[in-house]
């Protein structure tokens, strides 16, 4: 279709056309007319204005290109927060919420009347965030080394009315000297020549992968999470489906206890995590 849709029907033959699935052309055009999926269905004569048209097309193209549903609707739901988005910040993906629900887990049982977290690499701030939500007398920190993604956390953090202090700096170099009851971090854990980059190549690469086979970052967490936890406290790690025997591995060897693994939405291994020896 060389012209501009100018019905909502045209508009979903456009996104067909191009080859975006059918879902994330509504909920493109739902965002666009601020109209519900439903609607959308029983109105297929309705008319679009030249300027939505266009902005349509625009994101059906840039859809086509692999950008991100989020990235163009420019937020994105995570457990029970909705979490401004964009070039600077991962996508939030659903199996990150197996980690948080491990994490409110062992604050609802273990921790202290007032414990203290830390989200190492927090991006968008959506683990740091989900946490403070869910458990509002934890002290949750989070740090990033990119100042994009800290602006987008920060700012998610106003808007939701979540008190996160938030730190710039590379793993543990803001935190000289600071212990935690909880550590949590999704690092990037991706190996360097995995094929499925290339259809992630619009989040940020340093996110994504420390290069390599994928582990470094996972390493550099465990081998130094020993000198920033308390007695008792915990580190819980999201890694790839293939890793988990590895990072359990870690977390042995650097004399962590109680370790194991949890599985993600689809049973894959997701995150795995121990507890520092001693009483909380």
């Amino acid at each position: 279709m060389s012209h501009a849709p100018a019905t909502v029907g045209d508009a979903m033959r456009h996104a067909g056309q191009a080859g975006v699935d059918r879902l994330d052309a509504q909920l493109l055009l739902g965002a666009l007319l601020n109209q519900s999926r439903s609607w959308l269905m029983i109105h297929d004569d309705a008319a679009l204005m030249p300027e939505q048209a266009r902005q349509f097309q625009d994101w059906v193209a840039r859809r086509a290109q692999d950008v991100p549903l989020a990235y163009l609707l420019g937020q994105k739901e995570f457990h029970g927060l909705m979490l401004q988005v964009n070039e600077h910040t991962l996508v939030p993906r659903p199996d990150t919420e197996t980690l948080v629900d491990w994490a409110l887990e062992l604050l609802a049982a273990t921790a202290p009347a007032r414990p203290e977290v830390i989200d190492l690499g927090t991006g968008s701030g959506a683990i740091a965030l989900a946490i403070k939500h869910r458990c509002p007398t934890a002290t949750v920190e989070a740090l990033d080394l990119s100042a994009g993604a800290l602006q987008a956390a920060q700012a998610n953090a106003q808007r939701l009315g979540l008190d996160v202090r938030f730190h710039q700096g590379d793993w543990w170099t803001p935190l000289a000297g600071r212990r935690f009851d909880l550590i949590v971090s999704n690092p990037p854990y991706i190996a360097g020549d995995d094929p499925h980059l290339d259809a992630l190549r619009h989040e940020p690469l340093q996110a994504l992968t420390p290069g390599g086979d994928g582990l470094s970052a996972l390493q550099a967490l465990v081998e130094g999470a020993p000198a920033h936890l308390r007695p008792g406290g915990w580190l819980l790690l999201e890694h790839g489906f293939d890793q988990s025997d590895a990072v359990t591995q870690a977390l042995r060897d650097e004399g962590f206890e109680a370790v194991e693994c949890r599985r993600d939405l689809g049973a894959q291994p997701r995150v795995s995590g121990g507890r520092w020896p001693g009483s909380a």
